[in-house]
């Protein structure tokens, strides 16, 4: 009797009945929904991003993770394994997930005003309205507190100035959260809430993308947009305010790109127990089966590392460095599980008949965003040192 690579571990009986019954709810939608149109998205370039956001507000997945507001208020680990079930299907349709709820609608939730909260939240949980979160700049990915983008008072007014780049869902958003530079230092940085329909924001598509195919990716212009004073957060300075949002991205990448690893490997033990190669199956060959048994492994501590950073979420005793060690692991495991499928496959592998090279090439981004592998190679040393080397 053959087994699936989590099956070995029994991952399914440490999750309980009502986030098991949610993870098989998104599975089917992204089955039935996603899957079969993903190489024609991706050779597109493009996704029906706006239908798909109100399929997935639908099927109750946008802050799904968030209390009040039309938000379903679901456990951090169902929320987890949510992330991991879109990934299987595409990291672009799990970034706009992710972005939707854990930095926009997170963002807005954790640090905006009630009339920021009444106003988009509602609206965002459904999918009627889109949001974005303009962080990254042109030169300051990794170093966000040398940001250029400026916000100045003009009486009781607001004026942005400023650029944002890799921006997912930039260019079909309704609200921007847009950080900016109020004064000198890093603690002078604060959080706007822009909607995308004010004078002076454009943000224009990035094209000729390699990765990520599957999602909307966008530069931001901020050319002297004018906002009322009450379109600042109210309290958060600094950036507590963005690093906050992304501990709550990068949480949903540590299972996420577990899915992505996992679709890699069940698509590769299907195709080597049908290919015959010396009229014998490629899975009968000692190679494959030690291939196939040192990526399941990994996918398998990968996981019971996520469920554990789950239970330290829901607990509310996960601490920052937890989430780098998650999504750090992860990423870079599932990565080189893509890629050591590739070579199973063989030419195959290059195709978009297999999900393979398209989850290898989108793992290539997800390996960079939300704190590239330095970054949380730091955040770990710096735990165990004490010392910042950062700077």
């Amino acid at each position: 009797m053959t087994q699936t690579p989590l099956e070995l571990f029994s991952t399914d009986q440490l999750i309980g009945d009502d986030d098991r019954e949610l993870r098989d709810a998104v599975r089917s939608f992204a089955t039935d929904k996603i899957k079969p149109h993903l190489a024609e998205w991706y050779e597109a370039g493009d996704l029906p991003a706006r239908e798909l956001a109100r399929q997935l507000g639908e099927l109750g997945v946008l802050g799904m993770h968030l209390e009040g507001y039309g938000c379903a208020g679901t456990s951090a680990t169902a929320y987890g394994l949510a992330c991991m079930e879109l990934e299987a299907a595409d990291s672009g349709v799990r970034s706009l997930v992710s972005v939707q709820g854990s930095l926009a609608m997170f963002a807005i939730h954790h640090w905006g005003s009630e009339e920021h909260k009444q106003e988009w939240l509602p609206r965002m949980a459904t999918g009627e309205a889109i949001g974005c979160f303009g962080l990254t700049e042109p030169d300051f990915g990794s170093n966000p507190a040398g940001m250029r983008t400026r916000a100045r008072r003009d009486g009781d007014d607001w004026v942005l100035t400023g650029n944002k780049l890799w921006i997912t869902n930039g260019s079909i958003a309704d609200v921007a959260v847009v950080w900016a530079q109020t004064g000198e230092t890093s603690r002078d940085i604060r959080g706007f809430v822009v909607p995308t329909d004010t004078p002076g924001f454009s943000a224009p598509k990035v094209k000729h993308k390699l990765s990520l195919r599957a999602s909307v990716t966008s530069e931001l212009v901020l050319d002297d947009v004018r906002l009322p004073g009450s379109a600042a957060f109210p309290e958060v300075r600094g950036l507590r305010g963005p690093l906050t949002c992304l501990d709550e991205a990068r949480y949903g990448i540590v299972f996420g790109a577990l899915g992505a690893a996992r679709d890699c490997l069940e698509a590769t033990i299907a195709y080597a127990a049908d290919r015959q190669i010396y009229d014998r199956s490629l899975s009968s060959y000692q190679l494959t089966q030690a291939k196939l048994a040192d990526m399941s492994l990994e996918l398998g501590k990968g996981m019971l590392l996520a469920l554990q950073l789950g239970r330290l979420k829901d607990a509310g005793t996960i601490r920052p460095e937890q989430v780098s060690l998650g999504k750090l692991n992860n990423v870079r495991e599932a990565i080189g599980i893509a890629r050591e499928c590739r070579t199973i496959l063989g030419a195959a592998g290059i195709t978009l008949e297999f999900p393979v090279m398209r989850h290898a090439n989108n793992l290539e981004s997800v390996l960079t965003y939300e704190g590239t592998s330095e970054v949380h190679q730091l955040i770990i040393g710096q735990a165990l040192t004490g010392e910042s080397a950062f700077r």
